[in-house]
């Protein structure tokens, strides 16, 4: 028995001692976050009102359009596709600065190139900063959800068709106002992408319209631009700074608003 317990208090102390022998760990866990500058470039279409420059003091609403995959490249012709640029290269004059970029072959819209495109169109034209605002199509609908959720405070107004995004950037986009779009019948981007995040606005207390065409397929874009009311509702809209008590206000719930609409 003797034996017994000497040999356990032998093993005891020649482990503590093991334990003892190694060296500590001096790692602590930690993370960063820093910004980080690269240089961008890119091409883009720029339509000026046709009095733009006669008030030496006027300063005008910007609309940054995204166009779709379809239009990537190298041509700025092919932005002329949809949209905007299209209504434009028909005749049609708008109250704004329209900028249309171009997203390189094989690249999608990101929030960094975008900021910067708006910081150098703001640098050298005379826009007004309170109503600068966002649509796109398709692959430009999901750019202009990533563009607002980046920078939710720069922007009035934004109307992504047809596109999508991370519904847990909602809270970010609760004091923009937002009119989504898509077709019902669309099986290139399903309409629950759009509805995920309208549902998503909804429930943080968000300003969102959201237009369902009952009879269209991907293409919502068509009837949407071609609507003067689309360009009323945008154009109303501007930019509220934000205050330092503003989080001691309640937020207010707006009621949903879901339209539908056939041909």
């Amino acid at each position: 028995m003797k034996t017994n317990r000497f040999r356990a208090q032998w093993l005891a102390t020649t482990a503590l001692l093991a334990t003892a022998a190694l060296p500590a760990d001096l790692q602590t866990a930690q993370s960063f976050e820093r910004p980080v500058r690269r240089m961008v470039s890119g091409h883009y279409l720029l339509y000026l009102p046709e009095t733009y420059g006669q008030g030496r003091r006027q300063r005008w609403p910007l609309v940054l359009f995204l166009h779709g995959a379809g239009e990537r490249g190298s041509d700025l012709e092919l932005v002329k596709k949809h949209g905007p640029p299209k209504l434009v290269a028909a005749g049609q004059q708008f109250p704004f600065i329209l900028v249309s970029p171009q997203c390189p072959a094989n690249q999608w819209w990101t929030p960094e190139v975008l900021s910067a495109l708006l910081d150098e169109v703001v640098g050298k034209y005379a826009v007004d900063k309170n109503r600068i605002y966002v649509t796109g199509l398709s692959m430009g609908g999901f750019g202009t959800w990533a563009l607002a959720a980046q920078q939710p405070d720069r922007l009035a107004a934004i109307a992504p068709i047809c596109g999508g995004g991370d519904p847990r950037t909602a809270p970010r986009l609760k004091d923009l106002p937002v009119w989504a779009f898509h077709g019902a019948q669309d099986t290139t981007v399903p309409p629950a992408q759009s509805q995920a995040l309208v549902d998503a606005l909804r429930a943080a207390g968000g300003h969102v319209r959201f237009t369902l065409y009952d009879d269209a397929a991907h293409d919502a874009w068509t009837r949407t631009y071609a609507d003067p009311k689309f360009f009323e509702w945008l154009l109303q809209q501007q930019r509220r700074p934000r205050h330092w008590y503003d989080w001691l206000l309640p937020g207010k719930k707006r009621p949903p608003s879901t339209e539908r609409s056939g041909s």
